[in-house]
């Protein structure tokens, strides 16, 4: 999209990240490799694969990329084999594998009117009606609050789009697809350094009530091992394709301790010019805006579906992020405004609690922003056939925390050039 290489370049703004101010704390530093997909705002240049230091290939140790999570003897192998066998299945919950109909869930048979599984495709239920079960998180308890999240990435044509949401000084909540993970592992480093709270998005982006248990659990197990490997986190959440949950898919992310994030508005964004107008995805974007002054967010606030997923979704960012923050008291990411100070359950990362400034650690990323790490350790190679695998623990964080402070003249200039594009 020339667009977006048009604005970005013109702005030159490479060096001049800027700071969030809801920045977590313990944030460590990454430094991105220094090839050409992670600075160019030109889709071609971004998305050709790529090689890294700092991750080694093992194939026999991964899924088939875009594939269900139990291809390439997943489902056999001792690893996988050693945490199925460590779940006491007897426990989880009789509900029976859901079906499709052309591609479309059926619903034939389900009794919507009692909902007895809490089925969110169905009912939108959110409160498990089985006992200890992670209920899902639907809305920002905080008024006035929009919840900001992106699904699908890390895209591999993102530089603008995660420039922009820094020149806005926003982090957001990232549901990242493990498949895409290990084909864009510098996508997702750049996630995590710049403070986003990255969740998971499943291993192939399926409905998960269709998939047997042993293909929801590895769905989300090799999602949370690539992220780990990757980043060096594990997440705590995790939000399902299409929404498509049940208490039997809950269950059994609740064995990985994972909790659902879901939404309470959808943009539906990703149909744009594909069974939706843009025109549609504009208007549904212009009412969100509206409730943010309307009062219909008085006294809590929202989670808004949205995506990254290509260059037209993020282009929505870009055209209306200045609006929502302008009717809105906080855009934030989730981890901050439901207050999961803690939502990797390995890390020491902590997001804020809602509407606390970290300007210690602000102060102090500002003052180290100079001593970058480097990357190092093996390689990871990427195929051009696209099955980018990765094992083992990567090496390419090392802890501190980093910032630069903002350019004010040159992201004004930017914000401009953005909106002016946008209205034309």
């Amino acid at each position: 999209m020339s667009a977006w290489k048009h604005v970005f370049t013109v702005a030159a703004f490479s060096a001049a990240t800027v700071a969030a101010s809801n920045m977590p704390a313990n944030l460590p530093v990454i430094t991105l490799p220094d090839i050409v997909q992670t600075t160019s705002y030109d889709v071609n240049t971004e998305c050709t694969y790529y090689t890294l230091p700092g991750l080694t290939i093992t194939p026999t140790e991964w899924p088939t990329i875009w594939a269900t999570a139990t291809t390439n003897g997943m489902n056999t192998s001792a690893e996988f084999t050693a945490l199925y066998n460590s779940i006491n299945w007897a426990n989880a919950p009789n509900i029976s594998v859901r079906t499709e109909v052309n591609g479309a869930l059926s619903f034939t048979g389900y009794d919507a009117s009692t909902d007895p599984d809490c089925w969110w495709s169905s009912s939108t239920c959110t409160t498990p009606k089985l006992a200890g079960v992670n209920a899902d998180i639907f809305q920002c308890n905080e008024p006035e609050t929009w919840g900001l999240t992106y699904d699908d990435g890390p895209n591999c044509s993102h530089n603008a789009f995660y420039d922009f949401l820094q020149q806005q000084s926003l982090t957001a909540s990232m549901f990242y697809i493990g498949s895409n993970v290990l084909d864009w592992p510098a996508g997702a480093m750049r996630g995590l350094r710049d403070g986003h709270h990255i969740s998971a998005h499943t291993w192939s982006h399926q409905l998960m009530t269709t998939l047997t248990n042993q293909e929801v659990l590895a769905e989300l197990y090799y999602t949370q091992k690539a992220l780990k490997t990757v980043i060096g986190v594990t997440p705590k959440y995790w939000r399902p394709p299409f929404g498509d949950i049940d208490d039997r898919v809950r269950w059994i992310a609740t064995q990985l301790n994972l909790t659902a994030i879901i939404w309470n508005l959808d943009t539906n964004d990703w149909a744009a010019g594909d069974g939706e107008t843009v025109a549609q995805v504009q208007a549904a974007y212009q009412d969100f805006i509206t409730m943010g002054t309307n009062g219909t967010f008085a006294t809590s606030g929202n989670i808004v579906l949205t995506h990254e997923i290509n260059n037209t979704t993020m282009s929505f960012a870009l055209e209306y992020i200045p609006q929502i923050k302008q009717a809105y008291k906080n855009v934030l990411d989730i981890a901050t405004c439901a207050n999961l100070s803690q939502p990797y359950s390995d890390s020491n990362i902590t997001y804020l609690a809602f509407g606390a400034s970290n300007t210690t650690a602000s102060a102090s990323a500002s003052a180290g922003a100079s001593g970058m790490s480097t990357v190092s350790g093996g390689s990871v190679a990427v195929s051009t056939a696209g099955a980018a695998v990765a094992s083992g623990s990567s090496n390419v964080i090392q802890n501190a925390a980093a910032m630069f402070e903002p350019k004010t003249a040159l992201m004004t200039a930017v914000a401009l050039m953005v909106i002016g594009l946008f209205s034309q």
